[in-house]
């Protein structure tokens, strides 16, 4: 997966016409569109197509959309949700570190 300040890359398409490889930046609310006709290519165009958009945001004064910023919205059924603040609690631990200890161990 290409990663580069903190900014990942989505699913890479293959366009066999046009020979052109293609993708999007992952997490965003703004789209970031990148392609090449070579790995080399793509990579430089991901990195270059996340440095003009820090670029305009910061020409126009915006904060730039972050992919991730630590904070989960998580729906799930009352028994689980107890279950799960029960299992943080015996463990002495808030609901959102058992959870995050969770995700960190799984496979």
């Amino acid at each position: 997966m290409m990663e580069y300040k903190g900014y990942l890359a989505g699913p890479i398409d293959f366009d066999p016409e046009e020979k052109t490889f293609s993708g999007t930046v992952a997490g965003l609310k703004d789209v970031i569109h990148f392609e090449g006709s070579t790995a080399e290519d793509l990579e430089r165009a991901f990195r270059d197509s996340i440095d003009d958009y820090l670029a305009y945001c910061a020409e126009r004064g915006d904060e730039p959309d972050k992919p991730f910023n630590g904070k989960i919205l998580l729906r799930t059924e009352p028994e689980l949700h107890r279950k799960a603040a029960l299992r943080a609690a015996a463990a002495g631990i808030s609901l959102s570190q058992w959870i995050s200890q969770q995700i960190n161990t799984a496979p």
